[in-house]
C-alpha cells in the first residue's frame, strides 16, 4: 500500500505541478517575442495535468478503497476531487480554447511580424492569466487538503 502512496503522490506532483507554471508563462505585459515561445512551451506542459492529474485521482480512488481512509465523502477525501473536477472544466472548457485562439494568431505566419497584440488577443491573454491563477489557487487547495489531512 506504501507503494501506492509514494506513486500517487509523486503523480499528483509531476502531473499537477506544471500547472503552476500557466501564471508564469501566460502573464500579462510581456513581450509577443517572449509571448510565442511561452505558449508553445504551455502547450507542451498541459498534457501533464490532462495525463498526470487523471492518473493521480485514479490512484487516490484507489487508496481509499483499499485503504483504511474511511468514507470518501469525509472533507479532505471529497473537496479535492471537486476541486480537480473544476480545474479540468477550466482547462478543458475555457483554457484550451482561448489559448489555441491566441496560439494561432501568435504562430500565424501573416503574424509573425507583428510586435504587438491586438486588443482583442491582449483580453484573451489576461483572462488567460486570471483563469491560470484561479486554477493555480484551486491546485494548491488540493495540496493543502491532501497535506493536513486528519491523522
Amino acid at each position: 500500500m506504501k507503494w501506492l502512496v509514494w506513486f500517487h503522490v509523486l503523480v499528483a506532483i509531476i502531473g499537477i505541478g506544471p500547472t503552476f507554471f500557466g501564471n508564469i508563462l501566460l502573464r500579462k505585459h510581456q513581450t509577443i517575442t517572449d509571448l510565442r515561445h511561452n505558449i508553445l512551451l504551455q502547450h507542451k506542459l498541459d498534457y501533464f495535468p490532462k495525463i498526470g492529474g487523471t492518473i493521480a485521482v485514479i490512484t487516490g480512488i484507489l487508496l481509499v478503497i483499499f485503504g483504511d481512509y474511511g468514507s470518501i465523502l469525509q472533507l479532505w477525501l471529497f473537496a479535492p476531487l471537486l476541486l480537480y473536477l473544476a480545474i479540468q472544466v477550466l482547462v478543458i472548457g475555457f483554457i484550451s480554447p482561448r489559448l489555441y485562439e491566441l496560439q494561432h494568431w501568435l504562430l500565424h505566419p501573416d503574424n509573425r511580424a507583428s510586435t504587438q497584440l491586438p486588443l482583442k488577443h491582449v483580453l484573451i491573454l489576461n483572462a488567460l492569466s486570471n483563469l491560470y491563477m484561479f486554477v493555480s489557487f484551486l491546485g494548491f487547495l488540493i495540496f493543502l487538503l491532501m497535506v493536513i489531512k486528519p491523522s
